[in-house]
């Protein structure tokens, strides 16, 4: 029987924070400060796959 796998729509803060080449706790600091955008549930923080992605994508095109 084939099983349905959902694909993640969000990063955990850590994943996230090393797109950026940043380390756990440095991560969790830009995330604390508003750097990038969160979801937060509970104790657990993550940020979105889109916003995520618009966030590097942006940030690769420079100021053109």
């Amino acid at each position: 029987m084939k099983q349905y796998r959902a694909e993640r729509r969000v990063y955990d803060v850590p994943e996230f924070g090393a797109k950026l080449g940043l380390s756990r706790n440095a991560s969790y600091a830009a995330a604390n400060r508003g750097d990038f955008p969160l979801i937060q549930n509970g104790k657990r923080k993550v940020v979105p796959k889109v916003a995520g992605d618009r966030l590097l994508e942006e940030g690769t095109r420079g100021d053109r």
